[in-house]
């Protein structure tokens, strides 16, 4: 199997998906990557990450942002119409981000990032479901992303949602039940740290390809906290 860095080429990354979750997540992970041919493709990506960033140094960017959003000194870096056409060849986020969908997070926002920096998967109660931990494997094994973050957030309503144990209309319920095993007998404050805990446990435990490049050091999975009364975001020990 090829590697580049000591990731997973495009390629053997596609015949390692197989017919599961990680096929399913090539083809809907953004709209370049849809194709309508019978065969998975990837467009515009190239294997190799030419400057990967080692999973410290990306946290630090990461929180020095969230630290300027904060002090109302943001940056907006990466935002300019060249550097839109430069990532139009290539995007080699060095983060990347599990949230929640919440209005009151917005990822690149609170980070003071931009366009092509950081890999976005939200979903409600920052669930790791399988189409989150399959896109979760393309942009680590394929693009060379070294850190996921998990963040989840003050006053979340899936986690509310999930103490009260309530029925739910249509499919609000699926999320619902992607949280309570995180939950036992705990005030909503910490019913969230133990949600975004959880699910950080469970990117590694769900997916071998994220516990593999754990365990070779080419990856660390950080959980956090965001306080949407003071946009500070804490990381979790």
């Amino acid at each position: 199997m090829a590697r580049i860095n000591g990731f997973i080429g495009r390629r053997d990354f596609l015949k390692l998906a197989g017919t599961g979750s990680l096929a399913i997540a090539a083809t809907t992970i953004s709209g370049s990557l849809i194709t309508n041919t019978s065969k998975t493709a990837i467009a515009d990506v190239s294997p190799a990450n030419p400057n990967p960033v080692n999973p410290n140094q990306a946290l630090k960017l990461l929180l020095d942002g969230n630290q300027r959003f904060i002090q109302q000194k943001r940056q907006y870096p990466h935002q300019s119409l060249a550097h839109l056409q430069l990532l139009a060849k290539a995007q080699y986020p060095f983060a990347a981000i599990l949230g929640c969908a919440d209005s009151r997070v917005p990822t690149e926002i609170i980070f003071d990032q931009g366009l092509g920096d950081l890999f976005v998967v939200r979903v409600a109660g920052n669930v790791a479901s399988d189409m989150a931990i399959g896109s979760l494997e393309y942009t680590t094994a394929v693009l060379g992303t070294q850190l996921i973050v998990v963040l989840g957030h003050k006053n979340c309503g899936a986690v509310a949602a999930a103490i009260k144990n309530e029925p739910l209309p249509g499919r609000i319920g699926y999320v619902v039940e992607g949280i309570k095993p995180a939950l036992s007998n705990l005030n909503s404050t910490d019913a969230v740290i133990a949600n975004i805990q959880y699910q950080a446990n469970k990117l590694q435990q769900s997916s071998a390809i994220l516990a593999q490049l754990v365990d070779t050091g080419k990856l660390k999975i950080v959980s956090a906290y965001y306080n949407i009364d003071t946009g500070k975001i804490t990381v979790i020990t």
